[in-house]
């Protein structure tokens, strides 16, 4: 049913980003300079119909393999088409005909425009992602922009990305989270639905379920909050706050389920394109250039055994461990006090 629904909606119902009702949709304040470039080069009905809520270009991806799921008209397609270049490829995958029309439509105008051509476009469902010929551990990056919120079945979207992602891969998404469990009455209304609001998870929800699929330390890139332009779908939510959020989740076995403390360290060698001065991991690791900068051994191992490798030195191994890294996680559950200075009887 939530399947037709959206197609619907995203198919027949909205002409364009204009024709939302929400600021989910990035504008050109959010967009970042190195993006302005690559988005000039794309054919403006694929613009026009444009209606992500963040931004799925992640650093370093010449050469990568990438997914899109819920490719849409193929705006990030074109846009990753051009990150990786002649050696990589880009595969798009929706489920509504009229927005892969669109992106099909002008494939030949970026391959003139471009130079290659690096992209084909799927059809099917993002839930559904082992009926296509998409070969497992093949991908080095799936991105995503706000579409999970779309889908009935959030977790058959994260168990595919995990079996499509290869060891070290990321899964690099914008979408679309609650301050609280989405009441059903918003949950089934079909505007709200096709809005990107009725199915947002409450963003406890979403890390507890990518813990459970495999992504065992889900870190938060980037946020903002979102507003409700339309003063009908205002009343009708009532006072549930919705963010768009940007995650990256990394493939990585034996991950630690909190941030713990090994001494480790890196220092960034600022050769990463378009980031010379500090690499971002998360919304808590900006890393200067030049500079040692320690960190948990999740954060460590996240550089150490993905594509970001060669871009940092790498202090320290897991040989010795020190409790909690400071800031992150929680700390020692147990009471500090005077029971600590001497010997006390037990139960």
């Amino acid at each position: 049913m939530m399947h037709e629904t959206v197609q619907d909606y995203y198919g027949r119902h909205l002409q364009g980003s204009k024709d939302l009702k929400t600021d989910a949709c990035c504008d050109a304040s959010h967009v970042p300079d190195w993006l302005k470039i690559l988005l000039k080069n794309i054919h403006p009905d694929v613009l026009a119909r444009y209606y992500g809520c963040g931004l799925v270009c992640p650093p370093l991806l010449e050469g990568c393999r990438v997914l899109d799921l819920g490719s849409g008209s193929g705006r990030d397609v074109y846009a990753l088409a051009q990150l990786v270049g002649p050696t990589g490829e880009v595969v798009g995958v929706d489920m509504t005909d009229e927005q892969l029309a669109v992106a099909e439509e002008h494939r030949d105008f970026h391959a003139e425009t471009f130079g290659y051509d690096n992209v084909r476009f799927l059809k099917g469902y993002i839930e559904k992602l082992d009926e296509l010929d998409l070969a497992p551990a093949s991908f080095d990056v799936i991105v995503s922009n706000c579409v999970i919120n779309l889908s009935p079945d959030k977790k058959a979207v994260l168990d595919g990305v995990r079996r499509l992602l290869k060891p070290g891969g990321e899964f690099y998404f914008s979408d679309v989270y609650a301050d609280r469990r989405v009441p059903e009455a918003v949950r089934h209304d079909p505007v709200l639905y096709g809005e990107c609001l009725g199915g947002a998870l409450y963003w406890n929800d979403f890390i507890t379920l990518s813990k459970e699929c495999g992504f065992a330390d889900p870190r938060l890139v980037e946020d903002r909050p979102l507003v409700i332009t339309d003063p009908e779908l205002s009343d009708r939510i009532g006072a549930i706050r919705f963010y768009s959020a940007t995650y990256r989740l990394f493939n990585l076995e034996n991950l630690d389920a909190a941030c713990e403390d090994y001494g480790q360290a890196v220092v960034y060698k600022g050769t990463i394109p378009d980031h010379p001065d500090h690499f971002i991991l998360d919304k808590h690791h900006d890393i200067e250039t030049g500079r040692v900068f320690p960190l948990c051994g999740n954060s460590w191992a996240m550089l150490q055994d993905s594509r970001f490798q060669a871009h940092f030195q790498f202090i320290g191994d897991f040989s010795r461990h020190f409790g909690i890294f400071p800031g992150c996680g929680d700390g020692l559950p147990f009471d500090q006090g005077e029971a600590d200075a001497g010997e006390t009887s037990c139960c």
